[in-house]
């Protein structure tokens, strides 16, 4: 059938075909922007075993992790990359000075990274030279030398691609950093508020940028537990960075670290429309925001964000990567030293007595001769796998270069320790020398039921000497109550005082359990 057109009809299919290539150029109008980021990946290089997931078998690691941001930038438009902080801790980062992590972070292709406060590890003065090796931004616009108004780092950058323009600043919390740093390490500086921090660097910036990005690190310390996403306990909140992206207007997006509160979804700050996420830290997640902003107003009229895991099996690892670290430690041929072999795998609980945490306990009492061994779960980085252990892995586990000291404590002393313990608020502490029955179902500060050393109720006037890690000595994690105890002498770091023990033993069977029992768990 023949289909004639008039006038009218042609005039009509001529509008109605402008029509569709008016709605079609009015799509095309919009622009894309891809934000991938990263928060807490503290020195995590290789995958681990994903064994509390159902759909893979093994989750991160640095050169998997490369290769799936070099496969979005293949695939998707106007990807930028940035990192909330805390990229040190580890054997390779430590013995480096964090140099590793900046040469990674080179090749993975960062635009920018916030300052946390693990980079802080190895003191101010270490981290003001270091972050000198990267081409990009390490950013920390509420870090000033002390007493003064001159900025330890840069405080905010503009990032362009494709005419795209983003403002990016980065602040560290003042709570990280006087609880999660030791003070000697950060005691040149002074941390300032991160929301007048930010505000100044948004009347700098707002006119000149289509979107602004801040990098924040700050809220509750994360937990320090592999399968920490699959425990409900171990859930921490944002509500630092919602209360920072509403106290301060105009952020358009806020990527946040220290917490490790992975995010599955962007979550929208009610009062300013602030796009808020995180990972789960330790390299596992990459966190992904896709934006579609009007063409002509830059404003966001849609977003897509998620959690990308790093399924280490499916994911090929970056040659590049690969081949830095093979140099890195090729440098470092001592690593590699065999000291001993478990008998079985040795993991971190942050809110309960593990295995981990118990040898690292009766490592610190057997090798510095102490009554009690004390140790916070924050100090224990990784698990130890089970056979053959290289001293990478211990130095893995305990990367700090802060000593375990030695401190006279009286039995009064002891339970106000104990009763912050049981707050939770740091983790439980993990013991040696001590049998503990507390009730977290009790208020806070009333929660121990029982406190024995040796076999005797613990007096009030009793003496110990206890072994503890030094930032936790210097009132680290809230246990103020350690400001008020002798010091009697300095040991080494725990992971020397571990890799002494393992020489010494070699075979590690499991540590005898069942030092700590809550009350409202057991009935």
């Amino acid at each position: 059938m023949r289909i004639i057109l008039g006038r009218l009809g042609v005039a009509a299919l001529l509008l109605s075909s402008l029509a569709a290539c008016a709605s079609v150029q009015e799509s095309n109008d919009d622009i894309i922007v891809t934000l991938i980021f990263t928060n807490d990946m503290e020195s995590a290089y290789a995958p681990v075993p994903a064994w509390w997931r159902d759909d893979m078998d093994h989750i991160g690691g640095i050169a998997e992790l490369t290769t799936l941001i070099k496969n979005i930038r293949r695939d998707e438009p106007n990807v930028f990359l940035f990192d909330s902080g805390d990229i040190f801790t580890g054997a390779l980062s430590r013995l480096t000075d964090g140099a590793l992590m900046f040469e990674f972070m080179i090749t993975m292709g960062y635009d920018a990274m916030a300052i946390g406060n693990h980079e802080f590890d190895y003191g101010e003065a270490i981290l003001e030279w270091q972050k000198n090796r990267a081409p990009f931004p390490v950013l920390g616009a509420n870090l000033n030398y002390k007493d003064t108004d001159h900025p330890f780092s840069q405080r905010h950058t503009i990032i362009e691609r494709n005419g795209v323009r983003i403002g990016v600043i980065g602040t560290l919390g003042q709570d990280a950093a006087s609880s999660a740093i030791a003070p000697p390490h950060i005691d040149e500086l002074d941390v300032s508020d991160p929301a007048e921090a930010i505000q100044a660097s948004m009347d700098e910036l707002r006119d000149e940028v289509d979107l602004i990005v801040a990098l924040t690190h700050q809220g509750h310390t994360a937990p320090m537990q592999t399968d920490a996403e699959a425990d409900p306990r171990l859930t921490r909140d944002i509500d630092k960075d919602i209360a920072l992206a509403g106290a301060v207007q105009g952020i358009d997006v806020l990527f946040g670290g220290h917490a490790d509160a992975g995010t599955w979804e962007p979550v929208v700050n009610p009062d300013t429309g602030t796009l808020i996420m995180q990972t789960f830290g330790q390299a596992t997640y990459l966190g992904y925001l896709q934006l579609t902003l009007d063409a002509n107003t830059r404003t966001i009229k849609s977003y897509d964000g998620k959690l990308l895991p790093v399924d280490s099996d499916r994911l090929e690892p970056d040659e590049d990567i690969e081949q830095k670290m093979a140099a890195y430690r090729a440098e470092f041929p001592e690593i590699t030293e065999v000291v001993g072999h478990t008998a079985a795998r040795l993991n971190r609980r942050y809110f309960d007595e593990a295995d981990l945490g118990n040898l690292l306990a009766d490592i610190a009492v057997e090798m510095t001769g102490a009554d009690i061994g004390l140790i916070h779960p924050g100090t224990i980085r990784k698990d130890i796998p089970q056979g053959p252990v290289e001293i990478a892995d211990i130095l893995d586990t305990n990367p700090f270069v802060d000593p375990i000291v030695i401190m006279e404590v009286t039995g009064m002393q002891l339970k106000q320790i104990m009763e912050q313990s049981f707050t939770l608020l740091r983790g439980l502490l993990q013991v040696s020398g001590l049998e503990v029955v507390y009730d977290t179902s009790k208020p806070e500060r009333e929660r121990l039921v029982s406190l024995k050393y040796a076999g005797s109720d613990v007096g009030d006037d009793d003496l110990f000497k206890v072994a503890v890690p030094a930032i936790i000595a210097e009132g680290g994690d809230h246990f103020d109550e350690f400001l008020e105890t002798k010091l009697l002498r300095a040991t080494e770091p725990l992971g020397e005082l571990t890799i002494a023990y393992f020489r010494k033993h070699g075979d590690i069977e499991m540590p005898a359990s069942g030092r700590q029992r809550d009350v409202a768990v057991s009935q």
